[in-house]
């Protein structure tokens, strides 16, 4: 017997009696106890010894809303660290955790909401428009970093594929064509080319589906093509169940069912019985909300068939029984409780944290500090706890701010917040007149998770709603900024962010900038280790960073044409896949051989390094389509003066491209550039085609 097939019959045959066991239980269950337990609330049925379970649950970045448990980066920094690995490492830390919890609210009797171990992440959506508020919880604007990253949260968060028992559910959100405005997600219709849908917001889905093996997908709350999402056929049936074989749970976001029919959002339904069976029909199992109460009388009412019903939930109890969830299965009962928010997992995120930072601007080398420096540290967030925390996120036990980690190096430390995020504090001569004698001012500013996010009840200058209306730096922060730098100042400007800024003037008031995003509880550590030079900055933007929304196109346009790094022909401020470091690279003349590539990278410089090598793809041939797009990329360590020779290999996938005649994108042969270097627009051209 081959060691292949070993390894397959313990799953075989727990997937055989799971079939059995399903179809049992389902025989057995009313109408009523069935409607039950397709919503995310689920009641015991303790004649058929099915306990409690509440399906949602929040996994973002660290356990979410259940106590304390280390916390990670907002998705968007780590998504700058270009570190795959990295991140499932990171995931995997967060499924321990989470199974650790889980396993202490069944030890304590009650398993209640956000307790399980199913996680409502990662979201997916392209990050088009700087614009919207729950960019910060993306992987970023390119559909292949998206794909790749979000599919090492899923092997991160559920284990090994083939194991009988699933560590967790991951959940790639939100199906689909969904990136705001969050003012008005709940009536917004959705109208992308189809070519749009399948080159751009459709690959990072169809990654997570095909490849990845994840468990659930959940449905967006806005309507596609005047449809809502959770009542698509063409998005879950013809697409994501049918092109792409899925034969996981598909469930709707919280209460997007009552949109189908509340007054002044779709107007699709009329009344509930006819949305309930719009959904379940459609193939949406399991319902975050409570409409499918209904589902009784929508079956005696003939608008649903309960064969429908029965299919649906026997995907649900495909699923608890496979998370050893009904029978109290638990292969990692075994962890130690002390590892959540443990040395380890600390450790853990202050490595992400540090790989997460971007150095966009180092004029004369200010940074790394000189010991000789004098310090003063100001901004509205060198000491915010819960600004680095980001949104869905645990509440730790401890946060080291920038304040708690610069005053741990530098004694007597000049310190004074000089000005809230959108208010003053004083006037700039008195924080001026307190700076007397500093030559470099620390400025820790941008925005935060309370003024950005998921529709929020936020309506001030630049911001609505949870979105904002313009991508400055508040004005308050930008005029102190600019009295630092007139009254002779050396400024470092650390920008901590969900999305893009546009930092022109800042670009010319400051002599270096850090964008921090918002980077969890030891942030103000790894930042600390990039300023004084104990790390070499290694991130690398996501994102691209516009000179201001006069370059964006209307927010609610769902058109790809003039967004992104992919389809923007203006002057960015800084380019998607840019980053500085503290030592330089050199990119030699690539080869092609026999499918494989070779890039030499020099490392120039006088200290180690770690460059994150592009490779990038374009058909000069096709006006309409992405100027260039990623292929490939890859983290290398790099010690000073030596050359590392870095592979790619082209697949037949990395030539997909849009083909009307297939209307989808398809493997497309000839006409192909080449392009790789360490920045988007730092590009050098393979001088040989495939």
């Amino acid at each position: 017997m081959s060691n292949a097939l070993k390894t397959a019959i313990p799953l075989l045959l727990a997937l055989f009696c799971t079939e059995c066991r399903t179809d049992e239980l389902i025989d057995k269950l009313t109408i009523e106890q069935k409607a039950s337990l397709m919503m995310h609330n689920s009641p015991p049925i303790d004649s058929l010894g099915i306990p409690a379970y509440c399906w949602w649950n929040e996994a973002l970045h660290g356990v979410g809303r259940n106590g304390s448990a280390t916390v990670f980066p907002m998705p968007i920094g780590m998504a700058a660290s270009f570190d795959e690995p990295l991140l499932e490492e990171v995931f995997s830390a967060v499924s321990d955790e989470a199974r650790i919890k889980n396993r202490q609210a069944r030890e304590a009797g009650f398993v209640g909401n956000y307790q399980g171990l199913t996680f409502w992440t990662p979201n997916i959506n392209l990050f088009r428009d700087p614009r919207w508020g729950r960019g910060m919880e993306t992987y970023g604007e390119d559909p292949y970093l998206t794909g790749r990253l979000g599919s090492a949260v899923v092997r991160g968060l559920q284990g090994p594929a083939d194991a009988p028992v699933l560590k967790a559910h991951a959940c790639a959100k939100h199906f689909a064509v969904h990136s705001g405005p969050e003012w008005n997600r709940h009536s917004f219709d959705a109208e992308v080319s189809e070519r749009d849908l399948r080159e751009s917001y459709l690959p990072a889905f169809k990654e997570l589906v095909t490849k990845a093996g994840v468990q659930e997908v959940m449905i967006a709350y806005n309507r596609f093509r005047g449809v809502p999402c959770g009542a698509n056929s063409y998005l879950v049936n013809d697409i994501l169940r049918g092109e792409w074989g899925y034969t996981g749970l598909v469930v709707s976001d919280c209460w997007a069912v009552h949109d189908f029919y509340v007054p002044g959002r779709h107007g699709y339904s009329p009344d509930a019985l006819h949305a309930v069976a719009e959904a379940v029909t459609n193939g949406v199992d399991l319902e975050c909300g409570d409409s499918y109460s209904h589902i009784p009388e929508a079956v005696r009412a003939g608008f649903l068939e309960e064969s429908a019903v029965d299919k649906s939930l026997g995907r649900i109890l495909k699923a608890r029984l496979r998370l050893g969830e009904l029978d109290g299965s638990d292969p990692w009962s075994g962890l130690d409780s002390n590892m959540v928010e443990g040395a380890g997992h600390r450790a853990l995120a202050r490595k992400m944290a540090r790989e997460s930072l971007v150095l966009l601007k180092n004029d004369n080398d200010l940074l790394p500090l000189k010991p000789s420096s004098r310090l003063a540290l100001t901004g509205p967030n060198a000491d915010d706890k819960e600004m680095q925390w980001g949104n869905y996120n645990p509440i730790p036990r401890t946060t080291v701010t920038l304040l708690d980690a610069l005053m741990e190096r530098v004694p007597g430390l000049a310190y004074a917040r000089g000005c809230g995020l959108t208010d003053a504090d004083e006037p700039e001569e008195a924080l001026l007149q307190k700076l007397k004698g500093i030559d470099t001012v620390i400025f820790a500013g941008g925005i935060s998770p309370r003024l950005e996010g998921e529709q929020m009840e936020v309506d001030i200058p630049g911001f609505r709603g949870g979105d904002r209306t313009d991508i400055e730096l508040p004005a308050v922060q930008r005029r102190l900024l600019a009295a630092l730098h007139k009254a002779g100042k050396r400024i470092i400007l650390v920008n901590f962010s969900g999305s893009a800024m546009g930092l022109g003037p800042e670009l010319a008031n400051c002599d270096a900038i850090l964008q921090a995003w918002y980077p969890g509880q030891e942030g103000g550590s790894a930042i600390a280790d990039i300023l004084f030079g104990d790390e070499c900055p290694s991130g690398k933007l996501p994102v691209t960073f516009y000179q201001s929304i006069e370059q964006l196109p209307d927010y609610e346009d769902y058109s790809m044409k003039g967004r992104t790094y992919r389809f923007f022909k203006g002057n960015p401020l800084f380019p998607f896949g840019s980053g500085l470091s503290y030592t330089s690279f050199e990119y030699g003349r690539a080869k092609l051989k026999r499918g494989r590539i070779t890039i030499p990278v020099t490392n120039t410089g006088s200290r180690d390094g770690v460059e994150t090598v592009q490779l990038y793809l374009r058909r000069s041939d096709d006006a309409d389509g992405p100027l260039i797009s990623l292929r490939g990329f890859k983290r290398v360590m790099i010690p000073a003066g030596s050359t590392a020779q870095v592979h790619f290999d082209l697949t037949e996938e990395s030539l997909n491209w849009w083909s009307e005649q297939a209307g989808d994108v398809v493997p497309l042969k000839g006409g192909w550039e080449i392009l790789y270097g360490g920045s988007s627009d730092n590009l050098k051209l393979l001088d040989s085609r495939p």
